[in-house]
């Protein structure tokens, strides 16, 4: 077998915030569907309750005012928010206090990333939601369900939100590579992946001289690779990336776009990247999720304000999300319970997307006309709402492993050795197994 590589683990949300501010939606009514009497939600009726929340970054939901308006719905409920500014951080306290099953918020936060773990090993330590009748996770996308559900059907997690991904384009590189520029002709060119990399090809050969096509190899992996259901391990539950067809696929298609000299050779989310995006330096962006718009508007800000534009990705994937679930040592399940299902809520999850930018797991959110009619100012009036629901609905239901972070950082570092140090896709690959062996023991 030939090289291969890792995917990326999504930044904090520290850009969320200017990517609500390109959306030309408008919060319609409606938001307090969910939300019933006093003694329904958030209290119990004989007196005041307090729900405290353990979460990692901006996570949104403070930010856009959910807390103060469950708050003013029930009187009797007041809502406390920790909030630790780095997951690896944040993760790493969670997993000692459920070890300890002790010092646990009443709502914790979960990142995609570390799901599995959740609903593995340490599953017996979070309550069922199914085992509450006002908890409907019926409105949720199968696929994110499926990620909080352990093997013996207990759902853990509700979702918040997911990163359905499109690719994202320099309109006017394109012009002056004398490639088409309108959203449609560029998602017909993008019929496949390897379509996107001739594409490539002819933007080399016409394009500005100091643009590279797409920023780096590794991005390039992730795109690819997530677009599959089974990458780092099998279904069985079995580390399975040396054999995987996803991981194959994508390290010979990201070998192909880094010793063809169509990447910048950027480590996504560096400052070098940052600074390539707002110098120009590259055309395209692979793997482009709904949240990663408002990076790119940060980053490039106004000398790449009209210059980028949103297609559809040939594999659809998701990169990021979380969830939120009630750890069972809560002293107030059955209120963090009410609680959990009410921040989630399609209502809630619409409101989100437009305050914050964060695209709803909700399938029912979809079909809102806040969510469905979205459109991005800064990439052109682009219909997000519509593109990235599009997405969401073709992206697989993906077999995800305790350490999958770890086997994709591990291979994107090696494409990245194979980028900045000029070594072949052979000694590539043969350093990240060498690495991951080593890793993976431990």
């Amino acid at each position: 077998m030939r090289d291969r590589a890792r995917t990326f683990h999504r930044p904090n949300r520290r850009t969320t915030r200017v990517f609500a501010l390109g959306i030309a939606a408008t919060l319609a009514t409606g938001l307090l569907a969910g939300c019933g009497s006093d003694d329904e939600e958030g209290g119990d009726g004989d007196g005041n309750v307090e729900i405290s929340i353990g979460v990692f970054g901006q996570f949104g939901f403070e930010e856009a005012g959910l807390y103060d308006e469950y708050m003013e719905l029930n009187p009797n409920v007041t809502i406390t928010q920790d909030s630790i500014t780095e997951n690896g951080d944040y993760i790493a306290q969670l997993r000692t206090r459920l070890a300890q099953n002790s010092g646990l918020m009443d709502i914790q936060a979960i990142e995609v990333g570390n799901i599995a773990e959740m609903t593995g090993d340490l599953n017996n330590r979070w309550v069922d939601f199914n085992e509450y009748e006002d908890v409907d996770t019926s409105h949720f996308l199968p696929w994110k369900l499926d990620q909080a559900t352990t093997e013996d059907g207990r759902v853990i997690g509700l979702g918040t939100d997911i990163g359905p991904t499109g690719i994202c384009y320099r309109t006017d590189y394109f012009e002056e590579a004398g490639l088409p520029t309108d959203r449609e002709e560029v998602s017909a060119l993008f019929a496949d992946w390897q379509s996107y990399l001739d594409v490539g090809e002819q933007f080399l050969a016409n394009g500005p001289d100091d643009v590279a096509y797409l920023d780096s190899a590794g991005g390039m992996f992730n795109a690819v690779v997530s677009g599959y259901e089974e990458r780092y391990y099998n279904a069985n539950g079995e580390v399975n990336y040396q054999e995987s067809e996803a991981v194959q696929t994508a390290w010979d298609l990201s070998v192909q776009a880094a010793e063809g000299d169509l990447t910048d050779r950027q480590q996504q989310f560096s400052d070098e990247w940052n600074t390539a995006f707002a110098n120009g330096a590259f055309a395209t962006v692979a793997s482009c999720p709904a949240w990663m718009l408002g990076y790119i508007q940060s980053e490039a800000g106004a000398n790449g304000e009209g210059a980028w534009d949103v297609a559809q990705s040939p594999s659809p994937s998701n990169w990021g999300g979380s969830f939120i679930g009630v750890p069972d040592a809560s002293d107030n399940k059955e209120e963090a319970v009410k609680l959990a299902a009410w921040l989630t809520a399609p209502e809630q999850q619409a409101k989100l997307f437009t305050e914050r930018g964060s695209f709803p797991s909700s399938a029912a959110a979809h079909e809102l006309p806040e969510v469905l009619e979205a459109t991005h100012e800064y990439f052109q009036g682009a219909p997000i709402g519509q593109i990235f629901t599009e997405a969401a609905a073709e992206i697989p239901s993906s077999v995800i492993g305790p350490q999958d972070q770890v086997i994709q950082q591990g291979i994107t570092d090696g494409l990245a050795a194979l980028e900045q140090q000029g070594i072949s896709g052979d000694e590539a690959w043969d350093s990240v197994v060498s690495q991951l062996d080593n890793a993976l023991a431990e």
